[in-house]
């Protein structure tokens, strides 16, 4: 899990580090265990889930979302590059 910047993807934006995190509403179940994982970053929104906000600063519930997410429609990437961070393919 991230401990400090330049691990896992992180970049840099202004003084601190940024990820873009996002949901495909498609793929999306509606099981909500991305939101018990990663609370106040994700919210339902018609049964679906949705970032609270697209880019969000590195935290590994971000990443334990998309990795116990069961259709693995939970993406992080790295602003600057756009990488997957996760989930890990």
């Amino acid at each position: 899990m991230p401990s400090g910047p330049g691990e896992r993807g992180e970049t840099r934006t202004g003084d601190r580090a940024q990820w873009l995190l996002e949901v495909d509403r498609y793929a999306c179940a509606g099981s909500g265990l991305c939101l018990a994982t990663a609370h106040g970053r994700l919210r339902l929104d018609a049964g679906r889930a949705r970032p609270v906000a697209e880019l969000t600063d590195p935290d590994a519930r971000v990443i334990d979302a998309a990795e116990i997410c069961p259709m693995e429609a939970i993406t992080v990437r790295d602003t600057r590059t756009g990488e997957i961070i996760a989930p890990q393919q």
